[in-house]
């Protein structure tokens, strides 16, 4: 469930009827009290925060002042427009949409037209190595190269057919940054996130370019020109991890600043208003955390099941390569091992970045929240404080892939044990099948000598 506007601005106003911020403030009126005291502090908060209650996190042109994170992860969006797998734009001030009619969406049409019949034509080369050959080795390598070619044809149900729920998601950001301002009083910053940004797409380009030349001149029968069939699959693979971790790095960093301005107000005023503005924050934050997994649901299932695919296969091949030509690594078993530990870095990455940001969304407030000496704070202070751990353990910060599969560690553990069930089973047919190749005679010499 989304958090609307209008709810969230209900849930403010329900905490604003104690009385604490609900008031347009005379500026002039400096002596006015706020719950009892004369603190001229307090009062200047209350003045500040009765300012920002004025904002209104569902104007486009207010969340374009404060969405500091697509600024900051632009580029990012940008080449995934260039490469055709996301058309997302940002059509009006605050807004992301999807429109099929749209010219990213038309320009998305002809890249994938393009590079379809590129896939095909190298698709086809690839093919024919299964109808030429006999080697096991090679079998593996044109299993593994078509393998590579599968991510380019579901671009069109992993990207394009999530366009729209990735569009809201990323809209969801400016009006989180708008509520945290409002009630922290201060602007959401992701420090160093657009420098990091540019050297993670640069890097996505420089690990496909080397990774496929690497195998290129690592793998008999890959030949150069085939490689140009692979570029655009490959970045994408790289920049779909560099996106999972920069929206888990965002969410992680909201996180870490909302708990430090949370403990920040607390020591200040622990008021019931207070706590109830950042139960409210709070739970708006979490939802943006399961809204990442079910926007991505699509693509991040099928990449999990690519990499799965990808590595057993490769492990499979460069295992046999060593039982039938024992352990004198050649350079087909390095280019199996580089698949793999390719295919293995991004899905640790995928896995460890969730980890760290589904713990760190309610560690820090609920330290905050236990840390506060209940016999200093009136009853219904100490009512909100309740309401809102309760709320915290009702919305376990996970990220859930729409329910098929959470991603954190576990994720990666189950899926190392399940590769390692998978080689089992293989490498016993693979040892069945060379039994059988055993001449007859060899077989009788040994009975023999067991005998003697």
């Amino acid at each position: 469930m989304v958090i609307k506007d209008s709810e969230f601005e209900d849930s403010l106003g329900y905490a604003l009827l104690r009385r604490e911020m609900g008031t347009v403030w005379d500026t002039s009126k400096d002596e006015r009290m706020v719950n009892g005291t004369m603190d001229p502090e307090l009062i200047q908060r209350a003045k500040e925060r009765a300012i920002r209650a004025q904002l209104n996190s569902a104007d486009g042109d207010t969340c374009e002042m404060y969405d500091q994170f697509y600024r900051d992860h632009k580029l990012l969006l940008v080449l995934f427009r260039g490469l055709a797998v996301m058309p997302i734009t940002r059509s009006m001030p605050g807004r992301i949409t999807f429109s099929w009619r749209s010219a990213a969406s038309i320009y998305a049409f002809c890249f994938y037209i393009v590079t379809t019949v590129i896939v095909l034509v190298v698709g086809y080369e690839r093919i024919k190595v299964f109808q030429t050959t006999t080697k096991f080795d090679e079998y593996i390598y044109g299993i593994l190269f078509v393998i590579f070619l599968v991510p380019h044809f579901w671009i069109p149900f992993v990207g394009w057919g999530v366009a729209k729920q990735v569009a809201i998601y990323k809209t969801m950001w400016g009006a989180f940054q708008v509520r945290y301002y409002r009630v922290t009083g201060t602007s959401l910053q992701f420090p160093h996130l657009k420098i990091l940004i540019v050297f993670l797409s640069i890097g996505c380009l420089v690990c496909a370019i080397v990774f496929l030349l690497s195998l290129s001149f690592l793998l008999e029968g890959f030949a150069l020109w085939h490689t140009s069939a692979y570029y655009h699959i490959i970045t994408m693979l790289n920049m779909n991890c560099a996106l999972w971790y920069i929206n888990c790095r965002g969410i992680r960093v909201a996180s870490s600043s909302l708990s430090r301005c949370f403990r920040q107000d607390v020591a200040i005023e622990c008021t019931a208003a207070m706590i109830s503005r950042y139960r409210f924050l709070w739970l708006n934050l979490s939802e943006l955390l399961q809204a990442l997994g079910n926007a991505y649901a699509r693509t991040y299932s099928t990449y999990c099941l690519f990499m799965f695919v990808n590595i057993t296969v490769a492990i499979y091949g460069a295992l046999s390569e060593i039982i039938d030509h024992g352990f004198g690594f050649s350079f087909k078993e390095i280019g199996l091992i580089v698949d793999t530990v390719y295919c293995s870095t991004l899905l640790f990455i995928f896995c460890d970045c969730s980890h760290h940001a589904t713990l760190q969304v309610a560690q820090g407030v609920q330290d905050t929240l236990l840390g506060i000496n209940l016999l200093k704070v009136d009853q219904p202070t100490q009512k909100e404080i309740d309401l809102f751990i309760q709320a915290i353990e009702m919305n376990p910060a996970i990220v859930s892939l729409k329910g098929y599969a959470e991603v954190n560690r576990e994720l990666l553990t189950s899926s190392i044990s399940t590769i390692a069930i998978y080689l089992i089973v293989l490498l016993q047919f693979k040892l069945s099948l060379i039994s059988q190749q055993i001449p007859a005679e060899i077989i009788e010499n040994v009975r023999l000598l067991q005998k003697l």
